[in-house]
């Protein structure tokens, strides 16, 4: 029988040392790198399932936090599960809850069997541990399911940081004894804050226990991008080869290309739909906020090297008109274009990949792309 997960690792990229390959999983197969657009709680925000498909979409990601509170995994098992309730038939990575968690900091304590905290919606006492986490996201059926873990803030104190890597290593022993679903894969989490020591450690402790796929959390949480990148270039000779390597909650054009040069294959973020949301767009040449005067009579598409429904159909100052009227449909076709950005900038990334010239793409990227200011 043949297993519902694999990763194929099928080019390694001459010029770069950037891996291409595939994910096999129940719902279908995910070319790797790959970008993974969040839809929280069981939708992208402003999107639906066809629209998600129609940009490219080949994965996304839900919370487990947030399904849990509401409406509840019985509902959602009771509908035949995540993909039938929210007619997605792709595949789906769900989190653990674990950032959602550590991110109640004041209204949550960790204790050695899970974590106890009160809920954002209506204040009640709650509860998650490794093995709630595993129950919840079982119940959701994904494709692929996150161990539970501690992340830690940056910064923080060493003998912190080492109290919530090791107790992060005893909850992905706990998860993978609980997990039994055979047809949905369990990641292990990498942690050790900014150590160098306590991430090698962590990814050599992670890497024995054998999961089928890696994440790497506690990154993106406020550090400069050089650290994070130091962190993955220490990690990196640690990370097995043979199975995939996910950058938690990172999603930034510049973060993208930089964690591929350092062999990760996933990432997701809410960044794109999010500043969409607020009227700011990703193109080529940098960010644009599409509500300035300078957009009023630019009739122009928001990216001309853009194949989405947006910029094939709209102007920059038919979007700003849009969001200066409130019109939610601003929001939804800035949100559009801002997904279909990253989806096709991950098929280039791809591809150069494939013909060994990624450091040339970066090169292209850098040259035409400003990190320093939204336009």
């Amino acid at each position: 029988m043949n297993q519902p997960f694999t990763y194929e690792l099928k080019h390694i990229c001459k010029q770069s040392g950037a891996r291409l390959g595939v994910l096999h999983t129940p719902h279908g197969d995910i070319p790797t790198p790959i970008y993974m657009p969040v839809g929280t709680a069981a939708c992208v925000k402003a999107m639906t399932p066809r629209e998600m498909d129609e940009i490219g979409t080949k994965i996304l990601l839900s919370n487990t936090y947030h399904l849990h509170l509401r409406p509840g995994e019985k509902l959602i098992e009771e509908a035949g599960g995540l993909h039938k309730f929210m007619n997605w038939d792709k595949p789906i990575l769900t989190d653990s809850g674990g950032f959602q968690v550590f991110s109640l900091a004041g209204i949550r304590k960790i204790k050695e069997e899970g974590v106890a905290f009160r809920s954002h919606l209506d204040g009640s006492l709650q509860f998650i541990g490794p093995e709630e986490s595993m129950d919840i996201q079982q119940a959701l059926g994904s494709d692929i399911a996150m161990a539970f873990d501690v992340c830690s803030p940056y910064p923080c104190e060493y003998k912190d940081a080492k109290i919530n890597m090791e107790r992060t290593h005893r909850w992905a022993e706990r998860c993978k004894q609980h997990h039994t679903r055979e047809d949905q894969a369990l990641f292990g989490i990498v942690q050790g804050a900014f150590y160098k020591d306590l991430r090698v450690e962590s990814a050599k402790v992670l890497r024995d226990m054998d999961f089928p796929g890696y994440g790497i959390g506690g990154l993106s949480v406020g550090e400069p991008k050089p650290v994070m990148y130091e962190m993955l270039d220490e990690i990196r000779p640690y990370m097995p080869e043979d199975k995939p390597r996910y950058l938690m909650g990172v999603g930034t054009p510049d973060c993208l290309i930089e964690g591929v040069l350092r062999g990760i294959d996933m990432f997701d973020c809410v960044l794109a739909t999010r500043i969409a949301r607020n009227g700011t767009v990703l193109t080529s040449k940098g960010r644009v906020v599409i509500k300035n005067g300078a957009f009023a009579h630019d009739f122009g598409p928001i990216d001309e090297n853009c194949d989405c429904y947006t910029c094939q159909n709209f102007s920059r100052a038919y979007v700003r008109h849009l969001f200066n009227c409130k019109e939610i449909t601003g929001g939804r076709l800035a949100s559009i274009h801002n997904l279909r950005f990253l989806i096709h900038m991950m098929e280039e990334i791809r591809d150069a990949i494939a013909h060994d010239c990624l450091l040339d793409y970066r090169d292209d990227f850098y040259a035409r792309y400003d990190l320093t200011k939204n336009f």
